[in-house]
């Protein structure tokens, strides 16, 4: 397969729909049982499917419409995993913040059960186009709560951790492989957090080394996919934070570029580019030269619709420091990394879905 796969991609959320959302709210509240809101997670997913296929993406996923954010399902079908307060918030350009959630160990981690084979499987039955599914990176289940990530008591090291936690991806990745999934993305956050001086600081006071859990968690990475087929497209999406249109860090990636950038069994790539806030392409030039990368152009936080002509100079900068051919474009981030989603229309989330396919083709020909 191709590095990048496809020369248009996206992350992998999208909108909730009005009625997936009402969904949603009856079945908390006990007015939908499980059977019917599983229906409406269906139709809307059918929904998508289509939409993504009609603007010309020959990639599609199920939106994540069956997550009520991009890593709860994880959390809730991995044994040993709970939630609890992040240390962290969201913010944007007007200081305004917001708290969330995020996993909590709370016992010896293992996989009881698949996590994401049926939403490939559902997703494999009515697509046309080629299934990719999404699963939060390892680091996700320790950065949040720095040294309290987990529960006094149940784990003594990191590195022991991330094994038993390592033992979870490779069982799912192979249960997705032997269903037909040729595509895997792992959506990669406290990494991006690093690259924030003012996160690393804090990391610094609290008595912690940054540039160890560089190096601790790109080694996770390693060890969670170490075992994908070949056959099987690897992709590592970099976020600073999506969440109603709010994010958590900001910082180019020189701190991160050597180390990730050459982890094992990676095939590419899917950085953020949309804002000042990402850096420079100049990192570019450390990615291995088996590996590619998905240029996140287009913002998935705003309305406002990029011009073409702006994305194809900015391919043409970043080719400057990697193969163009080893370039493919995309959002940034998704649309909906949390049911709420961002302060988008369904409207601007086609024609930025659409800018991406059309944007590929005058770049690329393809």
């Amino acid at each position: 397969m191709r590095r990048p796969p496809f020369r248009a991609d996206h992350i992998g959320s999208l909108l909730r729909p009005a009625a997936l959302r009402q969904a949603y709210r009856a079945f908390n509240e006990g007015a939908l049982d499980e059977a019917g809101f599983v229906a409406a997670q269906d139709a809307a997913i059918r929904d998508a499917i289509a939409l993504q296929q009609e603007v010309g993406l020959v990639v599609v996923s199920d939106g994540e419409f069956r997550r009520a954010s991009y890593w709860s399902r994880f959390v809730e079908r991995t044994e040993g995993l709970s939630i609890s307060e992040s240390r962290f918030t969201f913010r944007d350009e007007h200081g305004r913040t917001l708290t969330f959630a995020a996993p909590l160990v709370i016992g010896k981690v293992a996989r009881r059960q698949p996590l994401a084979v049926d939403e490939f499987g559902f997703l494999r039955d009515n697509a046309n186009a080629l299934p990719k599914v999404t699963l939060p990176a390892p680091s996700t289940m320790h950065f949040w709560r720095g040294s309290a990530y987990a529960a006094a008591g149940i784990y003594d090291s990191a590195p022991k951790f991330f094994r038993d936690l390592a033992a979870v991806y490779r069982a799912e990745i192979a249960d997705l492989a032997a269903a037909g999934c040729r595509y895997i993305q792992l959506d990669e956050v406290a990494l991006a957090m690093l690259c924030d001086p003012a996160v690393w600081q804090r990391i610094v006071d609290d008595g912690n080394d940054p540039a160890h859990l560089i190096h601790l968690y790109a080694e996770a990475l390693g060890e969670a996919i170490g075992a994908a087929p070949p056959d099987m497209a690897v992709g590592v999406h970099m976020c600073r934070g999506n969440f109603k249109g709010k994010y958590l860090a900001e910082g180019g990636y020189d701190k991160i570029a050597k180390v990730l950038f050459g982890v094992p069994g990676v095939t590419h790539f899917l950085l953020e580019f949309d804002t000042a806030r990402a850096g420079d392409f100049a990192p570019l030039r450390f990615v291995a030269n088996d590996k590619g990368v998905v240029l996140g152009l287009v913002s998935s936080k705003s309305a406002v619709l990029e011009r073409a002509e702006d994305l194809l100079h900015r391919i043409d900068e970043a080719a400057r420091y990697i193969d163009k051919d080893r370039l493919a474009i995309s959002p940034q981030c998704g649309f909906a990394s949390t049911v709420a989603g961002n302060p988008l229309s369904e409207a601007d989330q086609r024609a930025k879905l659409k800018l991406c396919v059309e944007t590929a083709r005058a770049a690329w020909r393809a």
